[in-house]
């Protein structure tokens, strides 16, 4: 298998119309949408002539699943789904056409491997719809160690929280911080933080650095150190499992 490889492409960018690029018009990424639901809302934001090309694109994809030959069907409906859709609808329409296409864990390595960073990006919403296991974590890791904003954002949707280990998903954190991506992002993010007594000690001495060069700390910094706080005893109370705090 290829394996695929970090890059450094863009900054988040957004479309005419305002959309942040990469999202639908109601702002929620297709990671966490189920694909039949996600179909049903494309199709009532696309106008006719882009409806006809998703329901053949879906048909194509659904005939012949699989990887064929050097290129199949469906990876060319990949590079088209931008200017068939737009652009605001291009997420949305990949990872339908890659769930249509039952792509495994192969196919989906390929496609991240050698496809632009739109495809990058659809890929890794797809994985929560395609793959069960930790299998594709190294695609995860490698949208981790790039500066797009938008391909670190896309890492971080529920296949990240369900499989990334501690220490990875602490320092996924922390590059949101470094580079500006709103920790909104982060796939349960509450849940993970909960009581992370490691993570909150990366934040405070992350934000002291920042003080300590008198430049500001991000306000994101402030609302992922009070979830990792969320829930604890105060000082010389008993918690749950009956120890002194």
């Amino acid at each position: 298998m290829t394996q695929p490889h970090a890059t450094h492409v863009t900054p988040d960018t957004q479309d005419t119309d305002g959309t942040p690029a990469g999202q639908d018009l109601q702002g929620t990424t297709p990671a966490h949408v189920p694909p039949a639901d996600l179909r049903a809302a494309l199709t009532a934001q696309l106008g006719g002539a882009a409806r006809a090309w998703l329901d053949q694109a879906l048909d194509e994809a659904a005939a012949h699943p699989g990887t064929h030959g050097p290129i199949s069907v469906w990876e060319l409906r990949l590079a088209e789904a931008g200017r068939r859709c737009g652009p605001a609808h291009a997420d949305a329409a990949r990872v339908l056409v890659l769930h249509a296409a039952r792509a495994d864990t192969d196919a989906l390595t390929r496609v991240y491997t050698q496809g632009t960073a739109d495809e990058r990006r659809a890929v890794l919403h797809a994985l929560p719809h395609l793959v069960p296991g930790p299998d594709a974590l190294p695609l995860v890791e490698d949208a981790l160690r790039t500066n797009d904003t938008r391909l670190v954002a896309a890492a971080l949707g529920p296949y990240a929280a369900r499989h990334l280990d501690a220490h990875q998903w602490r320092h996924a954190v922390l590059k949101c911080l470094f580079t500006g991506v709103p920790v909104g992002s982060v796939a349960d993010l509450a849940r993970r933080a909960h009581g992370d007594d490691e993570l909150a000690r990366m934040l405070a001495d992350y934000a002291a650095e920042r003080t300590a060069a008198d430049r500001t700390v991000p306000e994101d910094l402030h609302r992922v150190l009070a979830l990792t706080e969320s829930g604890r005893p105060a000082p010389g109370t008993a918690d749950p499992h009956g120890k002194e705090s």
